[in-house]
């Protein structure tokens, strides 16, 4: 009776949170065991008595905090990128499917079969189901990078600056599907607040075109990646714009903008040179329409914002040919190799008569080039010479070409005077003779006179 009271005093002090299984409990008699005269306890069948351990009492989660934490002090050494990650071990598990292979009617088979009631019955033990929970379970350790088309990747991995997000959500019914959206720059920054402390948050950068003209821009923010990336590419659509094109292809003239330390040149190019820019202008050339055009960045080049607003600040202040020929009251004139330098005219005044050139002062900018730079042109570095400029052997491969040198225009030249000597009549009034003729011996490699004869005989021989 002594042995008794004291299992009851006992059972009375520990708490109640703790389960029944614990191991106080299981070396404790119950209250319907039987205790002998000297308090020994005595077994009764049907009554299982098993030992338990203090698994059952932790949840998974403090498990697994235990065997795969790392210390304040470890995190800032970097000790916590080598640890172990945290396996869900319940994936491959199915509800009522363990050990032994059961057939529970309404947990993993129906009740009714067809008109038959299913039975609870047991199966044939399944061999291969633990090895192929054991390769889940490995499988979870294992990095997998996500497959991407090389065309949709970003430009340095898989990180999301330059990688398409799709095009806008609707609004109403209105639907956004000719617009793609991109990513220019996502960053996590940080402001210390008084109640809180420091907060984080995720900016985004994102630009929003219909390759023909329209392009939104919009930085937004956002304590997930997700969320911010999804307010930037629906308020980017709601702040549209158009950009002039020139044949829709490049800009109409070269321009230069300044944003703070940050200088954008930007150059008009002909029809299949590309985009060579920065790949945030890129990108932005790319969701405008834009195809053909030469970039230089003077300054930082990791300031994406900085760049992004001064490329768009310089296309909004594009003048279009018409409006220069409207303000100049000239002929816009374009001149180049393509069309072998012969004068295209693109924009003529239609509200103003076109100046004389008496009327055009003499210190006025007239060239189309000059007119938009300021008087400030793009540093240009000279290409290195090739290593073998500098050997004894290129030295001598000059001096052997030198006495070739100007053959080819030589040659060009004497083709020329032939054409013009076989479809012009050779008469004093004929083409040839009023154009050319006075210019022999003054023009390069033209026909010069033979020398008269020497009197020691080395000149030419006397007719």
């Amino acid at each position: 009776m002594l042995a008794l009271r004291l299992a009851v005093s006992v059972l009375g002090r520990i708490p109640q949170s703790l389960p029944a299984s614990s191991v106080l409990r299981s070396a404790l008699p119950s209250a319907s065991s039987l205790l002998c005269a000297q308090g020994r306890h005595i077994e009764q069948p049907g009554i299982r008595h098993g030992s338990t351990s203090f698994f059952g009492h932790l949840t998974q989660e403090a498990l697994w905090k235990s065997a795969t934490s790392v210390s304040n002090a470890g995190r800032k050494r970097g000790r916590a990128r080598g640890r172990k990650q945290i396996k869900n071990l319940n994936r491959g598990q199915q509800l009522g499917v363990g050990d032994v292979n059961m057939v529970w009617p309404g947990l993993n088979a129906p009740v009714l079969r067809g008109r038959d009631v299913v039975r609870q019955q047991e199966l044939p033990p399944d061999p291969g189901r633990k090895e192929k929970l054991y390769k889940i379970r490995d499988n979870i350790e294992k990095f997998r990078m996500l497959r991407l088309n090389p065309l949709e990747r970003g430009w340095t991995g898989t990180k999301m600056p330059g990688r398409s997000i799709g095009p806008p959500d609707r609004m109403g019914d209105e639907t956004f599907e000719e617009f793609d959206c991109k990513v220019l720059e996502m960053k996590q920054v940080a402001n210390m607040t008084g109640t809180i402390g420091r907060r984080r948050r995720f900016s985004v950068l994102a630009v929003t075109g219909n390759r023909n003209g329209l392009m939104g821009l919009s930085l937004s923010k956002a304590i997930d990646s997700k969320v911010a990336m999804r307010r930037a590419k629906d308020r980017s659509i709601k702040k549209l714009r158009y950009i002039e094109r020139f044949e829709n292809r490049t800009v109409y003239h070269d321009f230069q903008h300044r944003v703070n330390e940050t200088m954008v040149f930007v150059e008009r190019r002909p029809a299949g040179h590309g985009l060579q820019a920065h790949r945030a202008i890129r990108t932005i050339c790319e969701v405008i329409g834009i195809k053909d055009i030469y970039c230089k960045v003077e300054g930082s080049t990791k300031a994406v914002q900085k760049i992004v607003k001064a490329f768009i600040e310089g296309l909004e202040k594009q003048e279009v040919h018409h409006d220069l020929a409207e303000r100049k009251r000239l002929h816009v004139v374009e001149m180049g190799p393509e069309t072998a330098f012969f004068p295209k005219v693109l924009a003529s005044p239609k509200t103003a008569p076109v100046r004389t050139a008496a009327e055009v002062d003499p210190t006025e900018v007239t060239n189309f080039n000059d007119m938009y730079t300021s008087g400030s042109t793009r540093l240009v570095a000279p290409k290195k010479p090739p290593f073998y400029h500098k050997l004894p052997s290129w030295q001598r491969k000059l001096k052997e070409l030198e006495r070739e040198r100007g053959w080819h225009s030589q040659r060009l030249y004497h083709w020329m005077l032939q054409d013009l000597k076989r479809t012009a009549p050779n008469t004093p009034e004929g083409f040839y003779h009023r154009v050319m003729a006075p210019d022999i011996g003054h023009l390069p490699h033209s026909y010069v006179k033979p020398n008269p004869p020497s009197p020691w005989g080395r000149g030419p021989k006397a007719k």
